[in-house]
């Protein structure tokens, strides 16, 4: 870290070399309407800004001993621009307030050597030693200060790194949406089909041999190649299933109210398809509830309602159960709740002691322009 006077003497330096800035941010702004050369001086000038603001506010993180978090791109340049205007005052301010108290100090020396009255040259003495501590010890109170002013002018605004940070988390989980998507083709495109044709050819061996333990073999290594193709295609199905991705969320839940073990009945308003993370999550999140619903609420009848309207999507899964339902119970609420919680959706429980219980899942998204199919 540099010293206090070698800091007040720098932020004073690059103070005065940040005026010429000003003059040429306007004449960018003025040639850029103009043509490129406007912009790519634009781009350069800013560039520049942007390196001095880097710099000290690296230095100041030293100073006060923290640590520089990254700030967003959206709102780099306008705290950039006002930190340089600040900066640009500020800086020569400091060490030039120090220098003046040491002058004031040399001028009363001076008065002193010249007055002859003992009681006047004590006053004048006492004045001295209080401009000179005042200036000694402003120094690094400036120098602190400074550090503090810039690290209030350049770090991230808290709704920039909000929104920052909920942009690189969709990042995240679009990403992994698509890897599991890549997954679901591998093991259905190569895996299931390498099995499928494994299981044929063992097939076609049993039925042309006679030999009885080849036969036995066959038929075992047979049955052993239906149960991997049948574990297969259930974990093709948990990570993606087909019908969600060729039917959408609606058709999704339909197929899994068909599958139900009680009767369950269907109500969606959903003009159109969540983004494919979000579909994902509200599925399985729904085919959960339904399976509480079956495992715990010895129900004889259930409910599914999914809508959107004001920019979220809405999932209710009602029954006439015995009720109870408890998200800390470990029945898979609070599975769904942390599932839901990645796209900050929220999870509302609603189960009194002898039912009915209704689980209502609300989810902030948008939806693409893709019809879906009822079909």
């Amino acid at each position: 870290m540099l010293d206090p006077p070698i800091g007040l003497l720098l932020n004073a330096v690059t103070g005065v070399a940040a005026w010429p800035l000003f003059p040429l941010l306007g004449g960018c702004a003025v040639l850029v309407p103009v043509g490129g050369l406007g912009r790519f001086l634009m781009t350069r000038v800013l560039g520049a800004v942007r390196a001095l603001a880097d710099f000290h506010r690296d230095r100041a993180a030293r100073v006060l001993g923290h640590k520089t978090a990254p700030r967003p791109e959206r709102d780099r340049t306008a705290r950039d621009l006002a930190w340089l205007a600040v900066h640009a005052v500020v800086g020569p301010a400091c060490p030039i307030s120090v220098v003046a108290l040491f002058h004031f100090a040399r001028v009363i020396l001076y008065l002193r050597t010249a007055e002859s009255s003992p009681t006047v040259s004590l006053t004048l003495s006492l004045s001295i030693l209080a401009f000179v501590a005042t200036g000694l010890a402003a120094i690094p109170l400036l120098h602190t200060l400074h550090a503090r002013l810039t690290e209030l002018l350049l770090r991230p605004s808290l709704a920039g790194r909000i929104r920052e940070l909920a942009e690189s988390r969709a990042a995240v989980i679009d990403a992994q949406a698509a890897e599991l998507r890549r997954i679901e083709r591998d093991l259905h495109d190569g895996v299931q089909a390498r099995l499928i044709s494994m299981r044929m050819n063992l097939g076609l061996i049993r039925s042309m041999t006679d030999a009885d333990p080849v036969r036995e073999l066959a038929r075992e290594a047979y049955d052993t190649a239906g149960e991997a193709l049948a574990e297969l295609r259930a974990l093709v199905r948990g990570i993606l299933p087909p019908v969600l991705a060729d039917r959408g969320l609606a058709g999704a839940i339909h197929a899994a109210a068909l599958l139900h073990p009680i009767p369950v009945e269907v109500d969606i308003d959903l003009p159109a398809r969540p983004e494919p993370p979000v579909e994902s999550a509200v599925y399985f999140a729904a085919v959960e509830a339904l399976n509480n619903v079956a495992k715990h609420s010895e129900a004889t009848r259930a409910w599914v309602r999914l809508s959107h309207s004001d920019g979220v999507l809405r999932l209710s899964v009602i029954d006439n159960g015995r009720g109870g339902a408890d998200p800390a119970a470990g029945t898979g609420l609070d599975g769904i709740r942390r599932r839901l919680s990645a796209f900050d959706g929220t999870l509302t429980v609603h189960s009194p002691p002898g039912g009915p219980s209704e689980i209502t899942m609300e989810l902030p998204c948008a939806l693409s322009s893709q019809k879906i199919s009822h079909s």
